[in-house]
């Protein structure tokens, strides 16, 4: 990634708008989404100069007859940091939890349209989900790392990938841990519980354990909701190191967060994406009202 600036984010207007302003345009497009109407997602052209890691197609999923999706399309570009953005329920959450099947997992789920992987699909008949799994790397929103070692988080999935050569898992576990920040604040104690460390550390634990099996796309959700602002700050760092070498999809209620961490931005509506850009032009020149008013704070 390249060094940058965090766009300043536009402060809310001091006086209401008139009824042709960009108030009154945006509420239209917000009342015909609300009204289950499609409504054409804005995507600037600077997304489609970009090499492409995951491609979202025509996606749609349904938790039994409620449809949480609306036939999202978007191109994640390869080693980059890309945020979703929205204000709460507006499936920022379900579409990165789609992209590795979490969903699968919730009764009377379906979906419609596809994901694709460096080319492959990830919702194909003969898709295995248990290896599909493998090629990417998830940091939830609270730290969840293993009641067992520092060590043996980090190098679980090699574990249970069948690797025993203990100078290969001793390579990965130092390089996983350098590549998270950690391995200065914990190469005397690898063999502690990871349970002994801080809130931070914990959640650095789980992005070292995240890459150690080199995942060819990072899902992280929310990941530093539970954190102090040092913390957060130390996470939003290491996400700038990881790339270029990883690829990094988060979800943020931080709007602060993505003007900072990201190269790239998506705006979410309703289940629906609304305008999707370089993180600069979305922040401080968005094409659409709708995406103006969220973040100066008018909606959402």
């Amino acid at each position: 990634m390249t060094d940058r600036a965090a766009p300043t984010i536009p402060a809310a207007p001091t006086t209401r708008p008139g009824p042709t302003s960009i108030d009154a345009r945006a509420s239209r497009n917000l009342a015909a989404i609300a009204r289950g109407e499609t409504v054409q997602a804005v995507v600037h052209e600077e997304v489609d100069r970009e090499q492409v890691v995951l491609e979202v197609d025509g996606f749609s999923l349904f938790y039994g007859g409620y449809q949480a999706l609306h036939r999202v399309s978007m191109k994640v570009p390869r080693g980059k940091i890309t945020a979703l953005i929205g204000p709460s329920g507006c499936g920022k959450t379900t579409l990165l939890r789609s992209v590795n099947r979490l969903n699968d997992l919730i009764d009377g789920v379906r979906v419609e349209g596809d994901m694709r992987l460096n080319g492959d699909s990830i919702y194909g008949r003969d898709v295995d989900v248990i290896e599909l799994r493998k090629r990417m790397g998830m940091v939830f929103q609270k730290s969840n790392p293993f009641p067992m070692s520092i060590y043996e988080n980090v190098v679980y999935a090699l574990r249970i990938d069948g690797q025993r050569d203990r100078r290969v898992l001793d390579e990965v576990c130092e390089r996983s841990l350098r590549a998270a920040a950690l391995w200065d604040e914990v190469k005397d104690r690898l063999h502690e519980s990871a349970l002994g460390m801080s809130g931070g550390q914990q959640q650095r634990l789980c992005i070292a354990r995240a890459v150690a099996a080199e995942p060819e796309v990072l899902l992280m959700d929310e990941p530093c909701s539970a954190l102090d602002p040092i913390a957060t700050q130390k996470i939003e760092e290491l996400m700038e190191s990881l790339v270029p070498h990883y690829s990094v999809l988060i979800v943020t209620h931080n709007m602060q967060q993505a003007a900072r961490a990201s190269d790239y931005t998506a705006y979410m509506v309703l289940g629906r994406l609304i305008e999707y850009g370089p993180t600069q032009s979305i922040f401080q020149n968005p094409k659409l009202p709708e995406t103006e008013d969220y973040i100066t704070g008018r909606f959402g």
